[in-house]
């Protein structure tokens, strides 16, 4: 064992209730022989990630989940399909913990990222290692075929840095997540993630790539601001039994299956947008 790992251990199992840290036992997953599993992902740093953002979770963005439990299966394959916001993905990490503390026994969401995000220095590694993965066909293939929840954002970077006057309409919406889905047999859930479009209004972008992101978002304020988050799941979309894998194939099945979950994610944007008591509140 690393000194790192050790010390990412012993750090969590710090922080962390004793009962979560005896909860995380459960967590399953592949491991390649040396630790870790195919794609860099480790128990012990899973458990570093739940450490560090467990305050930002509960402490600074307040989040309030509804449904994640009824929606997300106990066993097999899925594919997480909310919307994407907020000029950092931070919503990713909250739906990344939200999922691992409301899954019994717990699952861990492998967000599937943009090409240039494993690049990033430290970062891209750290992410690994909480079970993020490059956004490949054969890493999702992968994963669907071992049974794991893919977390994947449709909208991509222009879902993250849509102009301000623009938030909670969805944008283009790819249709890769669901040809996935039909193709592995896993059915599909819509997320809508309510709050992060006013935690860093962009103003502008910078046109210079670093580490192989495409610009350099210019926001107001610079750091994100302490917005309540609402995470809604909607109710599992079937493209497990409402298509064939065949259909993985036919263009007009798979743009029908994603306009099902776009429709299902505004609806559920629209009715938290509606609800919510106030940004802050």
């Amino acid at each position: 064992m690393s000194l790192s790992l050790d010390l990412a251990r012993l750090f969590a199992e710090r922080v962390l209730p004793a009962e979560e840290v005896e909860r995380l036992k459960g967590l399953r997953y592949a491991d390649a022989g040396h630790g870790y599993d195919a794609f860099g992902l480790h128990p012990d740093m899973v458990k570093l990630g739940e450490a560090l953002l467990g305050p930002v979770y509960d402490k600074y963005f307040r989040v309030t989940s509804y449904g994640c439990a009824e929606a997300i299966p106990v066993t097999g394959p899925a594919v997480i399909a909310p919307n994407h916001s907020g000029a950092l993905p931070i919503d990713g990490a909250m739906i990344w913990l939200d999922v691992l503390r409301h899954t019994s026994p717990p699952r861990i969401a492998r967000a599937v990222a943009d090409h240039f995000v494993p690049m990033l220095p430290l970062i891209g590694t750290f992410f690994a290692r909480g079970g993020m993965v490059g956004g490949s066909r054969g890493n999702a293939r992968t994963l669907l075929e071992a049974g794991e929840l893919l977390l994947i954002f449709p909208e991509g970077v222009p879902g993250i840095s849509k102009a301000f006057k623009d938030r909670y309409r969805l944008q283009d919406w790819r249709v890769g997540h669901v040809e996935l889905a039909i193709r592995h047999g896993a059915p599909v859930i819509p997320v809508g993630v309510v709050g992060p479009e006013e935690q860093m209004p962009q103003v502008g972008r910078i046109p210079i790539q670093f580490a192989g992101a495409p610009f350099i978002p210019v926001t107001v304020p610079p750091f994100p601001m302490p917005v309540h988050y609402h995470i809604h799941y909607g109710a599992p979309i079937r493209t497990d039994r409402d298509y064939r894998p065949e259909h993985a194939d036919d263009p007009a099945a798979v743009r029908e299956a994603a306009a099902r979950v776009k429709a299902a994610v505004q609806a559920l944007l629209d009715k938290g947008v509606a609800e919510r008591p106030g940004i802050f509140a």
